[in-house]
């Protein structure tokens, strides 16, 4: 069979790596444009473009899918199968028609909640105990598609995106290559979403993360662990941004919202009687640091949120 596949973050390389090992041809990878980034803007591949590379799969950058080009170069290489996973571009229709066996996705959350571009960040931010993976064939809508296999996963109660992204890359990896063999022996049945129950999941913003301490001390300390490690949740400290990484929930503690009860440790009280625990954080432009060692270099122990 041959494959090519589409997709960009680290998310998507495990499942690339799954395909450079199997015995399918993965005969291109279609992959977002280089950037410059940092302070001298240097070039950066995408890291799916650097493990095509050290395999000698043919690489290509395309700003848009949407050209007579990338349809003519697709229709060259006359895949059989193509697999998109974080890709970050929109398939037309001339091109989820064109291999004879679809195009197929690894989704990052049970289908249909979570739809759109950062399911994992949203079931934590949302509180969520159970996420997983769902492979599926690709439509025009948005994530919309007949599923195809799922794998359920749990989260763990202070569990942080970053570190629920590195466990489902895993699964996710495994998956595919289960959805792909079962495509081939015709032993999977498509499955049709439940659109009444499907949920959405945008794009992450900074404007979400400044954290609103008359919420619940639970909202607050998901928010901390869907945002980490991007955006990051943060908070003003006299005047300036503190990022915070890692949190606890302490129940019980009487305070205005907002009010800080202690310096060490670091206690913050929120809006429903209870109150957050900090054990992270990153003050202004200072590196990232566990909050007691934090508060024994600052000088100035008036602090205040704002």
């Amino acid at each position: 069979m041959k494959i090519v596949f589409m997709g960009t973050p680290d998310f998507a390389v495990p499942c690339f790596e799954a395909l450079v090992k199997s015995e399918y041809d993965i005969i291109g990878v279609f992959t977002n444009p280089d950037k410059k980034k940092g302070r001298g803007y240097a070039v950066s591949m995408p890291p799916v473009k650097e493990i095509a590379l050290l395999n000698g799969v043919k690489v290509f950058q395309p700003k848009t899918l949407r050209s007579d080009e990338s349809y003519e170069i697709l229709k060259e290489l006359a895949p059989d199968l193509i697999v998109v996973v974080a890709y970050g571009k929109i398939l037309p229709k001339n091109i989820l028609e064109l291999p004879p066996m679809g195009c197929i996705n690894v989704h990052g959350s049970l289908l249909p909640k979570y739809r759109g571009a950062a399911p994992i960040q949203w079931s934590i931010i949302n509180g969520e105990e159970i996420t997983g993976i769902t492979t599926m064939y690709m439509n025009e809508g948005l994530d919309t598609g007949d599923m195809l296999l799922q794998e359920e996963v749990s989260i763990g109660e202070n569990e942080t995106s970053g570190e629920l992204f590195d466990r489902l890359c895993k699964v996710g990896s495994e998956l595919l290559i289960k959805t792909i063999k079962g495509i081939e022996n015709g032993s999977i049945k498509r499955v049709k979403q439940r659109d009444e129950e499907a949920t959405y999941a945008p794009m992450l913003t900074k404007e979400i993360s400044r954290i609103d301490w008359t919420k619940n001390a639970r909202d607050i300390h998901n928010l901390v662990r869907g945002l980490n490690p991007w955006p990051k949740a943060f908070t003003m400290l006299d005047g300036k941004v503190l990022k915070i990484y890692k949190t606890n929930v302490l129940q019980n503690v009487i305070g205005k919202p907002g009010e800080i009860k202690s310096l060490d440790p670091f206690i913050v009280c929120c809006g429903d009687g209870n109150a957050i625990k900090i054990l992270e954080l990153q003050f202004d432009s200072r590196k990232r640091m566990r909050a007691e060692d934090f508060f024994r270099g600052y000088k100035n122990r008036k602090i205040n949120f704002g």
